[in-house]
């Protein structure tokens, strides 16, 4: 089962979230938690691994070979991304707009468009025991996260066919490296803080997975630092609100440290409690 775990904006508590609820599942079942906001991950500040494996990855640029070419242009024609451009004798290539899909290298008459690897981030695999957590990062510079996302994700299914829970800690917003980190999940936890920002972000992470036809739930967290209207919203929408997670400043200290939270604070972990509770009655429902 794919759990992503998402919001609307970033600082709601996602991957205090992940980090936590990964390690209170992994006290009774083996599970995997993938940091997936390839910009800027933060969960293995939480988690103290063994490291056991380390890749380079690597996205596929076109490369003009002007030899053959005839400058007919197709390359441009084809190219949804604009990444690919006929100037006067020339066939420019923006790496930077690239999403390696193939069209130009592909439907080039001349083969003038061979795709070549160029370095886009790294991936590492760490072990605990009973948890798998796996870490991608962009190299500096690089602007495209979807394709690293979507290759962690496939070194996740291939290597963990067995895992009862997968936990994804998906990247803030509802941009397109968001829709690539949950679309392929079974259920996505959208956390968010009853703030006016939180509520506006989160009607927007909502009308996003209603977009992708997922099945989602609410966690408020830093609840008690503001009003009801998240409340509210979720009730007027039918939305379940899955748990509450206290505003603290044990939980800000703890943080602040690199700690893991439910350890030392029994309300906490009541209420991740309620998430697996609700994670496996979803379970239940459609198996």
């Amino acid at each position: 089962m794919k759990i992503a775990i998402a919001s609307g904006k970033g600082g709601t508590g996602k991957t205090t979230l992940s980090t936590n609820l990964a390690s209170l599942i992994a006290e009774s079942t083996a599970v995997v938690l993938t940091d997936l906001d390839v910009e800027e991950p933060n969960s293995g500040l939480f988690l103290d691994g063994k490291l056991i494996h380390h890749e380079d990855k690597f996205k596929m640029i076109p490369e003009w070979n002007k030899t053959n070419c005839t400058l007919c242009g197709k390359c441009q024609e084809v190219c949804n991304f604009n990444a690919v451009m006929k100037l006067g004798e020339m066939i420019l290539v923006f790496p930077e707009l690239c999403h390696g899909c193939y069209a130009c290298s592909e439907l080039c008459p001349e083969n003038s468009l061979p795709m070549i690897p160029k370095k886009m981030g790294e991936l590492k695999h760490f072990k605990l025991p009973n948890l798998d957590f796996i870490e991608s990062k962009l190299i500096i510079g690089e602007e495209q996260a979807v394709p690293l996302i979507g290759q962690t994700i496939k070194y996740i299914d291939d290597r963990f066919t067995e895992t009862e829970f997968k936990i994804f800690d998906s990247p803030p917003g509802t941009s397109c490296p968001v829709i690539e980190a949950t679309k392929d999940a079974d259920l996505i936890l959208l956390v968010t803080e009853p703030t006016p920002f939180g509520l506006h972000d989160l009607q927007l992470a909502v009308e996003t997975m209603k977009e992708l036809k997922k099945a989602y739930g609410v966690i408020i967290n830093r609840f008690g630092i503001g009003d009801t209207k998240i409340e509210q919203y979720c009730v007027e929408n039918n939305i379940p609100i899955i748990a509450k997670i206290p505003n603290s400043r044990k939980i800000a200290e703890l943080y602040s440290a690199g700690k893991l939270l439910y350890n030392e604070l029994p309300e906490v972990k009541i209420e991740l409690e309620k998430v697996i509770k609700f994670i496996q009655k979803y379970q239940e429902e459609i198996v």
